[in-house]
């Protein structure tokens, strides 16, 4: 199911400044992200943005975590 999920979030060359992006949409992860972290609910998010669908919130949310999995080495 969350690989089925990361197909909605795209990365086109020519569209914001090459950001990832939701379903090839002009909204970033960052903007979704963003918006949640702000304390905005699922469905006011999907009130402001109706070609959004919860998936792609989940999306964004799983893309976010994968990216920042990662080791992190730091001297000693």
């Amino acid at each position: 199911m969350k690989s089925e999920l990361l197909q909605r979030i795209t990365i086109e060359p020519g569209k914001c400044g090459g950001r990832p992006c939701i379903r090839g949409k002009r909204l970033r992860v960052t903007d979704v992200l963003g918006l949640l972290s702000a304390g905005a609910p699922f469905e006011e998010i999907l009130g402001d943005y109706p070609f959004l669908e919860r998936d792609d919130i989940l999306a964004a949310i799983e893309y976010a975590a994968r990216q920042t999995d990662h080791v992190v080495l730091q001297a000693s």
